[in-house]
């Protein structure tokens, strides 16, 4: 096998490892986009636990190809990079369409959600879901919700007494 084939099978397994891995991914557009930015840029996604990196067409499609993932190939044209989110599926469309609202610069193609393409709009809906953090959070307020109401029921006859008797005291000492 010469080295150019060689090199593009090592990047083509290196993009399934990282859609395997991935929780979601973004396919964006980075045209416009100048070093500087795209510097912060990957800073900011590093921060967000995002691995930005920018892969050639025909190697995106033939991993995709070879994962099983149907539908990406209307995408992948012009200059493409990938922000692969691994922690998170909401992570990578958050962080990606919160950089470009700022940046006015880039867009994005389409996403991904397991092995579902999703559309720009799907992933702007995608980017308005709550994070798994908050979801958990929100799911456990909703559960320890009637344990708290429980407590307050079992307290009130207890409560009650401890008015009643100040109620007595006041009375005796006024």
């Amino acid at each position: 096998m010469s080295k150019a084939k060689q090199n593009k099978a090592e990047i083509i397994e290196e993009i399934k490892e990282k859609l395997g891995k991935a929780q979601g991914a973004v396919v964006i557009n980075y045209v416009g986009i100048s070093v500087q930015e795209v510097t912060d840029m990957r800073a900011k996604y590093r921060q967000a636990g995002l691995d930005y990196k920018v892969y050639k067409n025909t190697l995106i499609q033939r991993a995709a190809q070879e994962m099983g993932i149907d539908g990406m190939e209307p995408y992948l044209h012009g200059n493409t990079a990938i922000a692969f989110g691994y922690e998170d599926p909401v992570a990578a469309p958050k962080a990606v369409l919160g950089y470009i609202e700022k940046a006015k610069k880039m867009e994005v193609k389409c996403g991904l959600l397991g092995n579902q393409v999703l559309d720009a709009k799907g992933v702007e809906a995608l980017s308005k879901l709550p994070s798994k953090e908050a979801v958990v959070a929100q799911l456990l307020g909703v559960m320890n919700g009637p344990i708290r109401n429980f407590v307050s029921v079992l307290n009130g006859p207890a409560r009650s007494l401890v008015y009643a008797l100040k109620a007595v005291a006041d009375q005796k000492g006024a």
